[in-house]
């Protein structure tokens, strides 16, 4: 599930040094917020520092890590075959090197003297039993659909290992860089079995921090690993404790005493609180109102429409996210167009439909496609206040286009079931998530809505836009690859089975004893603890 817990909001002003910037209107004013692609070189090492998450993982096993807090620990511990950079670029790690020899094959040469946790050595059969883990519905990974086009993992060498496809995937390498692509000692799996990842067993993996202790309900702790491969990102910390504190005033609390040192994700409503210590980066998150019943009044796209452009985005970041963020006309970021070639990502906005605010305008269209007083179903929860603002605003538009909402609020665990069990969804039409890519390519968001998919919780289905889906993930040219791209984004925002509300940058905390992290969305992949050391 890629929903993540926030909390309230109110207007707030960062003022950072910076590559690039966005802004968003509150009252009238503008507020700015920038982008820093670095927080400064430590001083000297740390012995300790001390970090919150707002939720407790419910296990650290690779292939069940599909979220914000289990993936932030995770990636200071187990690394993938390729690494995703703070700039959204990605390049060697656990492989040396890899070759595409041809449009089904990609092989990968397993870097050699990596050591795990446990003293052992890095062989082509870890890689091997990893890779294959998330093919096994035994296993049931939530990364099964990176692997959607694999026929096999083998051993081709001591250290290689070759990956035969069934057809040409041209994300699939990419994933290599994130979690799907991540390595752990086969010893380690068949020793620990269903434990791995628990508590009590942790994992055994190659990073730059070890698994130390976690104690349930509490902390998790992570240990320098001194045997660590890569000099270049040698842990500046002796440890780091991972505290789980959901309720977010105790997390401002806890940054502003001095009891917790740093954080990702911060409540909207601390910016202006923590504004010495803040910074904004590069992102992919998209804040969508997902539509997950399409036999209702919101069955005709034009109803779809009219809900969005009367939904005023721009006062929902004012109010919902700090002031901090950009109306989204897209699914996806800007970001994630990073590797299309520079022609096609000028076509590709402008290529797109767009919906400003325009009630007037959304009230004729709604009523021209026959809504007439009809109920809709917004669920929300009491996760965050972002939610449930973003949840009022969605409800206002829907009165103004002449629907009759209802806001259905559900505790946690059933909000959370929204995105996995079908038989939750029965009776909703709508809910809100914040939705990532975990790979710098948009075909990430938009493999989603294809036929069938598992996060295509409207079941919604068209045949074009499949058609260019299969073309782009099939191309091998960049260029082909992202005109495919771009005709299914332009089907996905003319029948908007999500709707986009805005995009927002990652936030990040650093207490005044600690500096050294890339604020990036990348630190779900990358071992970003290595980095901070003493200010």
């Amino acid at each position: 599930m890629k929903h993540h817990l926030k909390t309230s909001a109110v207007l707030a002003l960062a003022a950072l040094t910076a590559a690039c910037s966005g802004t968003a209107r509150s009252n009238g004013k503008t507020t700015t917020y920038q982008l820093t692609a670095g927080t400064g070189t430590p001083r000297a090492d740390l012995n300790s520092f001390t970090w919150s998450i707002y939720a407790e993982p419910t296990s650290i096993d690779y292939a069940q890590s599909f979220d914000y807090p289990p993936n932030q620990v995770l990636a200071n511990v187990c690394e993938s075959l390729l690494r995703w950079k703070p700039d959204l670029s990605y390049g060697p790690a656990l492989a040396s090197g890899y070759q595409n020899p041809t449009p089904t094959t990609w092989v990968y040469d397993i870097r050699p003297g990596v050591r795990f946790h446990d003293g052992t050595r890095l062989t082509a059969d870890d890689v091997v039993t990893s890779l294959r883990r998330n093919l096994d519905p035994q296993v049931a990974s939530v990364w099964a659909t990176a692997f959607r086009n694999v026929e096999s993992v083998t051993k081709t060498g001591p250290l290689q290992v070759t990956v035969a496809l069934k057809k040409p995937d041209s994300a699939f390498n990419q994933y290599m860089a994130t979690a799907p692509g991540t390595i752990e000692s086969a010893a380690t799996l068949a020793k620990d079995g269903k434990g791995y990842g628990s508590p009590q067993k942790g994992v055994n993996c190659t990073g730059p921090f070890s698994f130390g202790s976690w104690t349930p309900g509490q902390s998790i702790v992570l240990k320098r690993f001194d045997g660590y491969w890569d000099q270049t990102l040698k842990a500046h910390s002796g440890q780091v404790k991972f505290v789980f504190i959901p309720d977010p005033t105790a997390r401002i609390n806890a940054f502003q005493s001095g009891e917790v040192d740093g954080g990702w994700m911060l409540p909207p409503a601390s910016y202006d609180q923590l504004k010495k210590g803040l910074y904004f980066g590069r992102s992919t998150t998209v804040a969508d109102e997902v539509v997950s019943n399409l036999h209702g009044p919101l069955g005709d796209p034009r109803v779809r429409q009219a809900l969005l452009m009367a939904t005023d985005r721009k006062g929902l970041i004012s109010s919902g996210a700090g002031g901090v963020g950009d109306v989204a006309n897209s699914l996806v970021t800007p970001n994630n167009w990073n590797n299309a070639p520079a022609a096609i990502r000028g076509q590709v906005s402008a290529a797109s439909p767009t919906y400003p605010y325009d009630v007037a305008k959304a009230r004729a269209l709604a009523k021209q496609a026959g809504v007439n007083g009809q109920q809709v179903v917004i669920a929300t929860s009491p996760l965050d206040t972002q939610t449930t603002i973003a949840t009022q605003a969605v409800a206002q538009a829907a009165t103004a286009i002449g629907l009759k909402p209802k806001i259905d609020t559900i505790s946690t665990d059933k909000y959370t079931a929204l995105f996995t069990d079908p038989a939750a969804r029965k009776g909703i039409d709508l809910f809100v998530t914040f939705w990532y890519t975990s790979i710098t390519d948009p075909l990430d968001m938009y493999v989603s809505l294809q036929t069938g998919s598992f996060s295509n919780y409207g079941g919604w289905s068209n045949s074009a836009y499949d058609q260019a889906i299969d073309q782009a993930i099939a191309a091998s040219d960049p260029t082909a690859k992202a005109e495919a791209t771009a005709r299914a984004q332009k089907i996905a925002l003319q029948q908007l089975p999500w709707l986009p509300l805005y995009a927002e940058p990652v936030s990040l905390y650093l207490g005044p004893k600690i500096t050294g992290v890339a604020p990036s969305i990348n630190y779900l992949y990358y071992p970003w603890a290595a980095s901070i050391g003493a200010k």
